[in-house]
Formats: C-alpha cells, structure tokens, sequence
C-alpha cells in the first residue's frame, strides 16, 4: 500500500476550492481511492462552499470565485 498527493477541485456554485487529498493505491480493484478522512475533508470544504463561508473552505485549500463570461 503505497500514497500518492494529489489536487481535487471542488465546484460548489460560483466558486471552487483546490484541495490537496493524499490518494491509497493498493493491488485491488478500488484502487486508487480516498481514506474517509479526506473524504469528510472535502465534503466540509463543499459545505463551507455551499454556506458561502470562504474562510472555513480556506482552511483546507485555495478557493477561486468563478467568473462568467460573455462572448
């Protein structure tokens, strides 16, 4: 059983946070997949998104607000 770190980017209305989660890769078919700690990590991120509460979502990573644009 080895980690692996890796980006996972959370969409939640007009925003998106960046969140670094550390992948399990072992020889089953599941693999890779997320420990439930980082999974409980990123449904808070998208919680706090969701509220609009930028400085908890913060806490786990860096959070862009999305901008439309028109053509």
């Amino acid at each position: 059983m080895s980690t692996k770190h890796r980006t996972k980017l959370v969409h939640e209305g007009n925003y998106v946070a960046e969140v670094d989660v550390e992948l399990i890769e072992t020889d089953d078919e599941w693999s890779p997949h997320l420990s439930l700690e980082q999974a409980y990590k990123l449904d808070d991120v998208r919680a706090a998104l969701r509220r609009g509460d930028l400085k908890e979502a913060s806490r786990y990573g860096r959070v862009y607000a999305l901008t439309p644009v028109s053509v």
